[in-house]
């Protein structure tokens, strides 16, 4: 697996059970709904030569300036479009890419995002508690840090995070406030856990930092939105695949799946990066990918 390059930051995860589950073909055409620095991208549209295209969707600006790059040898086999893939169906048809063969999400943070300190996103160095993926959004994890009441906040980081310890969390946060630094909160996450609960494999403020970045982003309103649309989007045979980082993503991702009449699911249990992969690329331990089929029902 090629590491990432300073001009392209990020390894993608499980591109070889990507490229089987989604069975890019000369001439399909794909949509990766969150194109990030199109790792994935570049990939599909390898095998899909000659003649495939694919539209890639992203709300992060500067995700897109590298995927532009990256994938700048495609030509117009390349269309790169910014928005949220809630308004998936909308956008592939703008882009004249329905019905589409594949749909591709990957769910994760890039490792662009976690290596610009100044976005939030990471509490291994100092930066604002912003953690948006759209600069141009107004709310940001500060707003809300600052602002929800004490069960607010608990609830937030049981739902988002499913941390043990969230009312602990909050009540620290509430009786420190304001706060305004990722480093910041990652001490006060610390402080506030016990040291015999830590966890073994991750940074204590782990689970405060996604339960803030979902909730600053609404990531999982998004991703219900957009899976109600794939059937959409997809011709008869086309295939979905979705690539999760944590359970309450897979747990949507497994619902849509089995709930929708259009889809058939093609794995039981998802699909886990190997030993070689993570060993290589740490950042895949917790990715699971699921696939279903669009059948041929109105």
């Amino acid at each position: 697996m090629r590491a990432p390059s300073a001009e392209f930051p990020h390894t993608p995860v499980l591109v070889e059970e990507v490229l089987r589950s989604l069975e890019p073909r000369p001439g399909g055409v794909y949509v990766d709904a969150t194109v990030g620095t199109g790792g994935h991208a570049e990939r599909i549209l390898q095998a899909s030569t000659p003649g495939g295209r694919l539209v890639g969707i992203d709300r992060d600006p500067y995700a897109l300036a590298v995927a532009s790059r990256r994938l700048g040898r495609f030509g117009g086999r390349v269309t790169l479009l910014r928005g949220d893939f809630a308004a998936l169906a909308a956008l592939a048809r703008q882009a004249g890419a329905v019905p589409a063969d594949g749909v591709l999400m990957d769910l994760g943070l890039s490792s662009l995002q976690l290596s610009q300190p100044e976005r939030g996103f990471s509490f291994l160095e100092e930066g604002p508690l912003d953690m948006r993926m759209d600069p141009s959004q107004t709310q940001t994890a500060a707003d809300l840090v600052n602002t929800l009441s004490e069960a607010e906040l608990a609830d937030l980081l049981r739902r988002y995070g499913e941390e043990p310890f969230a009312r602990r969390i909050a009540r620290a946060i509430v009786r420190h406030r304001p706060l305004r630094t990722t480093t910041e909160l990652a001490e006060l996450v610390r402080r506030a856990v016990p040291r015999r609960a830590w966890p073994r494999r991750v940074h204590v403020a782990t689970r405060t930092f996604q339960a803030l970045r979902i909730a600053t982003n609404r990531e999982l309103e998004a991703l219900e939105e957009a899976l109600r649309q794939v059937p959409e989007v997809l011709r008869p045979g086309g295939r979905a695949v979705v690539v999760a980082f944590h359970s309450l993503e897979d747990r949507l991702v497994k619902r849509a799946f089995n709930a929708d009449p259009r889809l058939r699911p093609l794995v039981r249990k998802p699909l886990r990066p190997s030993a070689e992969e993570v060993a290589q690329n740490p950042r895949a331990r917790s990715a699971r990918l699921r696939v279903a089929e669009r059948l041929n029902t109105p």
